[in-house]
C-alpha cells in the first residue's frame, strides 16, 4: 500500500517524529566552526549510526506502518543513504526490506545496505526509471513504498533535526543551510524551524528543487546534466509534496561545484576531524564559498559520512 497522495506533513508531525527519534538515538553533535571570521555551527548528522540523516525519516516512516503494512514489507529507492536508513529501521522492527539502488552506487553503501539485511535490486543509471522499478516490485510482490523524499512521514522525520538544533542552541537558528537532493530534508527543516531561513544547496546541473522553486512547477533534470561527485544528490525531479511545502517558505536554491565540495570535505577533515561524503558536504561548500550568508546563529547540515575510502583519500590529498 502506498501512502495517500493528499496527506501532507505537518509541524506537529515533525515534533512527534523528534520524540520518536530521541527515544532510540542520541542527538548528533552541534559543533562550532569559523567561516570567514564568523563563528557558526555545523550539525554533524554524518555521525548517525548509518552515517546519514536519512535514519530519521526512515525510522519515523516505518514506525507508522500498520500491522498489515509491516507484514507486507517495504520497498525503497536510494543511492545508498536512505537505503541504509530503511534497512537499519526494518531490521530493528522486524520488517522485510527491498531496496532499489543504482548499479554505480558507491560500494560502501551497497555493502552496508546488504549487511543490514535488506535485499538489494540494482538498476541502470542513467537509463532505467528507479521509481518504475520499485513500482514493478510492489506490483509483483506487494509492500509499502518508502520514498526517499516524497513521503509525508519521511519529511517529518528529517525535520526532527531542526528540533534537536533548537534544543542544542537554546533558541531557533537564524538559518539552516541544507544539502538538498529531492527536498525531503529541506521541507522537514522548514516545518521544524518555522522562524528560520532554510537554504537548499544542490550540485550544479542537479538543482531540481531550486529550479522548481524558481519556476513554481516541477523541473526535470536535463538529459545531458553534468556528472557530479554528489551521488546522494541526483534525483531527476522533486515531488509535488516537497514543492508544496517549500513554495513561499524556502530561500532560493544555490548550487556548488565538485571542487567546492571537495574543498568542504578537506575543511571538515582538517578543522572538525570529520569524514563527510561529497553529498553531505554540499551545504558546507556553499557556506565556505560565500554563496549563503553566515552569522553566529547559522547552522550548516553535514548530512552524510559514507565516503568511498579511495575517493576520500584522493580528495584529502588534494587530487581530483
Amino acid at each position: 500500500m502506498i501512502q495517500t497522495e493528499m496527506q501532507m506533513p505537518t509541524a506537529e508531525g515533525v515534533r512527534a517524529a523528534a520524540r520518536a527519534v530521541a527515544a532510540i538515538l542520541p542527538p548528533t553533535p552541534l559543533l562550532p566552526v569559523e567561516i570567514g571570521g564568523v563563528r557558526a555551527w555545523v550539525k554533524a548528522d554524518n555521525l548517525q549510526p548509518i552515517g546519514s540523516f536519512k535514519i530519521r525519516g526512515a525510522w519515523w516512516r516505518l514506525s507508522n506502518l500498520t500491522p498489515e503494512e509491516r507484514a507486507g514489507g517495504v520497498v525503497a529507492v536510494s543511492s545508498g543513504n536512505h537505503a541504509q536508513g530503511v534497512a537499519w529501521s526494518a531490521r530493528r522492527l522486524g520488517i522485510r526490506a527491498t531496496i532499489v539502488m543504482p548499479h554505480d552506487a558507491p560500494e560502501v553503501k551497497l555493502a552496508n545496505t546488504k549487511a543490514l539485511g535488506a535485499e538489494v535490486v540494482l538498476y541502470q543509471r542513467p537509463g532505467e526509471d528507479r521509481d518504475a522499478v520499485a513500482a514493478g516490485l510492489i506490483a509483483q510482490n506487494g509492500g509499502t513504498l518508502v520514498h526517499a523524499f516524497g513521503d509525508p512521514w519521511v519529511i517529518e522525520g528529517q525535520g526532527s533535526a531542526a528540533i534537536e538544533i533548537a534544543a542544542q542552541l537554546g533558541h531557533a537558528p537564524s538559518r539552516i543551510v541544507a544539502c538538498c537532493g529531492g527536498g525531503g530534508l529541506t521541507a522537514g527543516l522548514s516545518l521544524g524551524a518555522p522562524e528560520s531561513a532554510v537554504h537548499p544547496v544542490e550540485p550544479v546541473g542537479w538543482d531540481m528543487v531550486g529550479q522548481a522553486l524558481a519556476a513554481g512547477e516541477l523541473v526535470h533534470a536535463a538529459p545531458d546534466a553534468p556528472k557530479t561527485i554528489c551521488d546522494a544528490l541526483q534525483p531527476n525531479v522533486t515531488k509535488p509534496i516537497n514543492l508544496a511545502v517549500l513554495r513561499g517558505r524556502s530561500e532560493p536554491g544555490v548550487t556548488v561545484t565538485d571542487e567546492e565540495v571537495r574543498a568542504a570535505q578537506r575543511f571538515a577533515f582538517a578543522n572538525l576531524r570529520l569524514v563527510v561524503e561529497p553529498g553531505g558536504a554540499a551545504a558546507l561548500a556553499a557556506a565556505l564559498a560565500g554563496k549563503v550568508p553566515v552569522d553566529a546563529d547559522t547552522v550548516i547540515m553535514l548530512t552524510g559520512g559514507n565516503a568511498d575510502p579511495a575517493a576520500f583519500a584522493a580528495t584529502i590529498a588534494g587530487a581530483s
